[in-house]
C-alpha cells in the first residue's frame, strides 16, 4: 500500500478551491491505485513557526559538519523530513499568492531543504540526498495565464521544480486551476480539467 504525504496550504477551510481539488485528486488516486496510507500536514490549521536563530545556527553547524549544540532546534525539521522520506507520493494543494508560493509553504520548504541532510554540496553543484518520488502540486489561481499583456506570470512552478529537484525530487507535476475567482463556470471548468489531468498525469507518475 502506497503512502501519500498531503500538504494542504489554503487557510480558507471548506471554502477553499484547492482543498476541494485535493479531494478530487485523492479520490482518483484511490480509484486508480487502491487505498493509500495518508500522512496529513495542514500548514494552515497547524502553521509552522518562522525560521529563527536557533534553527539557523544548528542548520549551519550541520552544513559545516560541526557538532550541533542544540539538536532540539532541528527536531521539527527532522519530523518534516521523516514524513517526506516515508512518502511514496507527495500531493501539494495550495493557492498561489502574489504569483508564487504562500509563506506557509515556503516555510515548509525552508525546514526541509537542508545542506548535508537533504542535499549535498559537490564540485558539480548541489546533489539531492532523498529518494526520488512523484510530486503532484495543484495550484488554485485567481487569474489566468497566457502570452497576452493582461495575463499574469507564474513564478510558482519553476521555483517549486527547482527547489524540490535540489533535494532529489525530480518528478514534479504542477496543475494550475486558473480564473478561480471569476465565477462558477470557470471553477467548474477548472475541476473538469483537473479530472482529465489526473487521468493522464497520475498513472504516468505513479507507474
Amino acid at each position: 500500500m502506497a503512502t501519500l504525504l498531503h500538504l494542504n496550504v489554503s487557510p480558507r477551510g471548506d471554502r477553499s478551491t484547492s482543498r476541494r481539488a485535493g479531494e478530487i485528486v485523492r479520490a482518483q488516486m484511490s480509484a486508480q491505485h487502491g487505498p493509500l496510507v495518508v500522512i496529513e500536514r495542514d500548514l494552515a490549521a497547524n502553521p509552522l513557526p518562522p525560521i529563527g536563530a536557533a534553527f539557523t545556527d544548528a542548520n549551519l553547524a550541520v552544513a559545516a559538519k560541526r557538532e550541533v549544540a542544540d539538536p532540539s532546534a532541528l527536531a521539527l525539521s527532522e519530523s518534516l523530513i521523516a514524513e517526506l522520506e516515508a512518502a511514496d507520493i507527495v500531493l501539494i494543494t495550495t493557492p498561489m499568492h502574489n504569483f508564487t508560493l504562500p509563506a506557509s509553504l515556503k516555510t515548509w520548504i525552508d525546514l526541509v531543504v537542508r545542506p548535508e541532510r537533504t542535499f549535498a554540496g559537490t564540485p558539480q553543484g548541489k546533489q539531492g540526498l532523498l529518494r526520488d518520488r512523484a510530486v503532484l502540486a495543484v495550484v488554485s489561481c485567481g487569474g489566468r495565464f497566457s502570452d497576452d499583456a493582461a495575463s499574469q506570470k507564474d513564478f510558482f512552478t519553476p521555483y517549486l521544480k527547482y527547489v524540490l529537484g535540489t533535494i532529489g525530487l525530480a518528478r514534479v507535476e504542477v496543475m494550475r486551476l486558473e480564473s478561480m475567482t471569476r465565477g462558477p463556470d470557470h471553477v467548474a471548468r477548472a475541476y473538469d480539467n483537473l479530472r482529465a489531468w489526473c487521468d493522464t498525469a497520475v498513472p504516468a507518475l505513479l507507474a
